[in-house]
């Protein structure tokens, strides 16, 4: 599928296309047998916050199929800090700390809002893919570009760290 020729995004004004979060309350049917969030449902709300992200910042399903791909996780790692319970107000804040070839990373910080406890920490690596055949390619360059300085900071932070 031939590259488009489209013109470069507009963010939304107040929109940030690096960091974003959201409120909401734990429902019911998010609990496991001892009362609080299930493991697997962190894991849910930073993909969910990751999608109110990109389609505020207006980078959402119909741009990237208008660019011939979207993104798929690849990887998740999650700290798990103290639990969830029905009826908490948590805040869920996410931030692009990557994008660079066919990868973007993306970490998600979850809070309750009662105490301002971080309950979970997400990492979350993602891949573009091509729609056409499922496979990764490199991410359009617009993205890049737009995460340039944050990808920056974070390679050379993994560099110190190596």
């Amino acid at each position: 599928m031939p590259t488009p020729s489209l013109q470069r995004q507009r963010v939304p004004e107040g929109v940030n296309p690096i960091e974003f979060s959201a409120r909401w309350r734990v429902r019911g049917y998010e609990l496991d047998s001892n009362g609080h969030v299930n493991n697997a449902v962190y894991l849910n709300w930073a993909e969910e916050i990751a999608t109110q992200h990109a389609e505020a910042a207006g980078y959402g399903r119909e741009w990237s199929i208008a660019h011939g791909g979207g993104w798929v996780v690849r990887r998740s790692e999650i700290v798990h800090h103290r639990p969830a319970v029905f009826g908490d107000e948590v805040d869920v804040s996410v931030k692009v700390e990557l994008v660079k070839g066919a990868r973007a990373v993306r970490r998600t910080a979850i809070s309750r809002v009662a105490d301002g406890q971080i309950l979970a920490d997400v990492l979350t690596e993602w891949v573009w893919v091509r729609l056409s055949d499922g496979r990764a390619t490199h991410a359009p360059r617009e993205l890049e570009e737009l995460a340039a300085e944050v990808t920056a900071a974070t390679l050379a932070r993994r560099h110190q760290t190596a």
